[in-house]
Order: C-alpha cells, then structure tokens, then sequence
C-alpha cells in the first residue's frame, strides 16, 4: 500500500511541477506582449482547479497512511490553494 501512496504521490508531484512551469511560461508570455491578459487569465484558470485537486490529494493520501512528516510538509500548500479558491468564490 504504501509504495502505490507514493508512486501516485511522485506521479502527482511531477504533473504539479509541469503545471508550474506552464504557468511560469505563460505568464512569461504574457511580460513579453506574446499573448493578451484575457487569453493568459482564460489558458491559466482553467488549470487552477486541478492544481488545487493535486495538492489536497496528496495531502489527504499522506494522512491517511500515516506519513505525519509529509502530510505536514504538503499542508501549507494545499491549505493555501483552498483559501485561495475560497477568496475566488466569494469574489465572483
């Protein structure tokens, strides 16, 4: 059980890292007027939900099969991305 946590964990951390580095080059893109604020906002926005989706999981999967270390390291970042959709939602 535990090497499949972090098998899924290690697949779900290199998908997170992508996912930066997309966000990194597209807000790239748009310092260099490649790209319009509004096609940036529509590219970025619709990939928030799923980093929000990852870092939870993982969070969630480390508490679950006791890795309490972990679960410590991977809660800041997933308690900030809820807060952050909580701030998304209310705004709307």
């Amino acid at each position: 059980m535990e090497a499949v946590v972090f098998v899924f964990s290690l697949l779900d951390c290199c998908a997170l890292i992508f996912l930066s580095v997309y966000f990194i080059i597209t807000l790239s893109d748009l310092e260099c007027d490649y790209i319009n604020a509004r096609s940036c906002c529509s590219k970025l926005n619709k990939w928030v939900i799923p980093e929000l989706i990852g870092h939870t999981i993982v969070a969630v999967l480390m508490l679950i099969s006791l890795h309490w270390f972990i679960f410590l390291l991977n809660l800041p970042v997933a308690t900030w991305n809820i807060y952050r959709m909580i701030l998304a939602l209310i705004n709307d």
